[in-house]
């Protein structure tokens, strides 16, 4: 049972990425999966747990004497589901709060300022542009979250499908590159900060440079061989007149500092994100039903937040679900703790470790991976030497992992959050970006990793 977890992991997987060839949508592979995998473990709960792989049950065994059958069940159904479902359930919150508030701004036309301001049409210079307004605006807000934006602004930059897709890749690229250098830019880093592994002034000085260089050197590769002019899509004349000039250009901020709000919410309340990020949607909702109370039911109805919900990609959720479900089955079983084990036995080498657990992370989600590397090495004393003085606070295993953790997702476009949205949002297909955009990803990763090791390994 405990090999028949994996294996059913894989095939969905394989059917995840061959979803064009398939003709199943990616929503319906990872909710099979998702479920399959934990029905699997609870069948087969007795002996999986048996084999000692899983610190969750250890740890749930400590306080609980009684009957292994009873304590099993509770164990599954009763802590971890519902522990699993709840960091889950964050994610999708914060998703659908996100996507919404996005949405809303984009009806009322608001990135259309922005759009008016870029005025070339030149891919080079374009890209350029983009990416580095994603890699510093994901290190302020966060990856997720930036990319969301950004696929939203492409649509009203690029006509063409494809260019679209090429330009989405490369800012999820960037947004995973400014996440990894940047406290609350990535879930993962947000996870080192907030367990004392790392401190906000030297993972910005430590990995900065690493996370620029991951995204240059692809951008400078590009630069070698993309030519041409991006073509602007049509606006439609029926949608001109929809608001006004300080609508727009009023939603547009409110809409940006509800999302640059969700930081400063989870400093000052130490409560999750999406509390955040649903706090800031109530607010535009409010602003937005005001705002258009004396309009016609026709404008009404095309601009208000509760229509704009019924045109949020539920497809993108339900995949998040799925996918992050079945992740979280192979974490409580034991299987990504055995393979945390199985590279520290095998690399012995931080560096390694790390880089390891960043390929890794672009199959895997890398949520678990770095809870488990957290788990695995705890924080060392601040007196301590050799070996254990690379795991103290800022020590160098945490920071290049906060590197590796953030930018490897890049390597394959489901290995990231924001790959996964981006992927949902414009139905990227897994076989074109594995083609066109993962050399690059490995080329930028390598590149960085490179960098932080001259700048600290040596």
């Amino acid at each position: 049972m405990f090999i028949l977890m994996v294996v059913v992991f894989v095939l969905g997987y394989i059917a995840i990425a061959l979803e064009h060839s398939l003709k199943v949508d990616k929503a319906a592979s990872a909710l099979i999966i998702g479920t399959l995998c934990w029905v699997i473990y609870a069948i087969g709960a007795e002996d999986i747990l048996a084999m000692g792989f899983s610190p969750s049950w250890a740890n749930f065994a400590h306080g609980h004497i009684g009957l292994l059958e009873a304590s099993v069940h509770e164990f599954i159904v009763d802590s971890e589901i519902v522990y699993h479902l709840g960091e889950i359930s964050e994610i999708l919150f914060f998703l659908l709060g996100a996507m919404t508030i996005v949405e809303v701004v984009d009806q009322h036309e608001g990135f259309k300022v922005v759009t008016d301001k870029i005025k070339t049409t030149n891919k080079i210079k374009l890209l350029w542009i983009l990416s580095f307004l994603t890699f510093f605006m994901s290190a302020l807000l966060d990856n997720l979250t930036t990319t969301i934006v950004l696929v939203a602004l492409l649509r009203k930059l690029i006509d063409d499908k494809e260019t679209r897709w090429f330009f989405s890749s490369m800012v999820v690229l960037a947004a995973n590159a400014g996440g990894a250098w940047s406290p609350i830019g990535d879930v993962t880093t947000i996870m080192l900060w907030i367990g004392g592994q790392v401190t906000a002034a030297r993972i910005i000085e430590g990995v900065l440079l690493p996370s620029l260089v991951c995204m240059v050197v692809p951008l400078g590769i590009l630069s070698l061989t993309m030519k041409g002019k991006v073509q602007r899509p049509i606006v439609e004349n029926d949608e001109i007149d929809l608001t006004t000039e300080f609508e727009r250009v009023f939603m547009l901020i409110l809409g940006v500092l509800g999302l640059l709000f969700v930081p400063v919410f989870k400093t000052i309340t130490h409560l999750p994100p999406y509390m955040g990020m649903l706090l800031s949607l109530g607010i535009l909702w409010v602003v937005s039903e005001i705002m258009h109370k004396d309009k016609s039911d026709e404008i009404k109805h095309r601009l208000k937040v509760a229509a704009v919900l019924r045109k949020v990609d539920v497809p993108t959720v339900l995949f998040f679900l799925g996918i992050l479900s079945a992740v979280a089955s192979l974490q409580s079983a034991g299987h990504l703790h055995l393979l945390s084990q199985y590279l520290d036995e095998k690399l012995g080498n931080i560096y390694l470790i790390d880089l390891a657990v960043g390929v890794l992370s672009s199959v895997v989600d890398n949520v678990p991976l770095v809870a488990g590397a957290m788990g695995m090495y705890p924080t060392a004393d601040p007196a301590a030497t050799g070996y254990l003085a690379s795991f103290v606070q800022d020590g160098a295993f945490w920071e290049f992992l906060a590197y590796t953790a953030g930018t490897g997702g890049s390597i394959l476009i489901i290995g990231s959050a924001a790959g996964v949205a981006a992927m949902g949002l414009e139905k990227i297909d897994f076989i074109w970006y594995l083609k066109k955009i993962s050399l690059l990803a490995i080329i930028g990763y390598l590149s960085g990793a490179t960098v932080y090791y001259m700048m600290f390994g040596l």
